[in-house]
C-alpha cells in the first residue's frame, strides 16, 4: 500500500497530472483508502510549488546573463507590471482560486509561475497555493466519489 501511495504523490507532482489525476488513480486504479490517498496527493502536489518558488528566481537570474534571455525577462516583467497594482491587491486571493479550480492549465505549476511573475511573497504564495491544493483535492475527491454529482 505504501508503494502505491508514493506513486500517488509522484503523480500529483507531475505538471499535467497534478492532483486532478492522482486522486482518481489512487482511489480507482490502486483501490487505496480515501484519506491516505488525499494526504499523499496533497503533499505530492505541494512539493513542486516549493521547489519552483525557491529556485525560479535564481534560475531566471542565471539565464539573464545571456542577452536573449535578459531581453525576454525584461519584456515579460514589463508586460506583467501593468497589472502589478491590481495583482498586489488581489494577487494572493487570485492565486488561491487559480490553484483550487481543478481544470487543465491551473494548479501549482502555473500558480507558482504566476506568483513569481507578479512578485508575490513566498509565505503568501505557499500558503494560498497549499489552501488551493486542499480545496482542489476535496473537489476532486468528492467528484470521484460521486457526491458532487448528487448535488446537481
Amino acid at each position: 500500500m505504501i508503494f502505491n501511495l508514493i506513486k500517488v504523490a509522484f503523480l500529483a507532482a507531475l505538471p499535467i497530472m497534478e492532483i486532478r489525476g492522482a486522486i482518481p488513480i489512487g482511489l480507482n486504479h490502486f483501490d487505496l483508502p480515501i484519506l491516505p490517498t488525499f494526504i499523499f496527493a496533497v503533499l505530492g502536489n505541494i512539493v513542486p510549488a516549493l521547489l519552483i518558488l525557491v529556485y525560479l528566481k535564481p534560475f531566471s537570474d542565471f539565464l539573464r546573463r545571456w542577452t536573449f534571455f535578459d531581453q525576454f525577462f525584461s519584456w515579460l516583467f514589463k508586460r506583467t507590471s501593468r497589472y502589478q497594482q491590481r495583482y498586489e491587491k488581489y494577487g494572493a486571493l487570485f492565486l488561491l482560486f487559480f490553484v483550487a479550480i481543478p481544470l487543465p492549465g491551473t494548479g501549482v505549476w502555473a500558480g507558482s509561475a504566476a506568483a513569481f511573475l507578479f512578485g508575490i511573497r513566498f509565505s503568501y504564495a505557499i500558503f494560498m497555493m497549499t489552501a488551493g491544493v486542499i480545496i482542489a483535492g476535496i473537489i476532486v475527491t468528492l467528484t470521484d466519489l460521486g457526491i458532487l454529482s448528487l448535488l446537481t
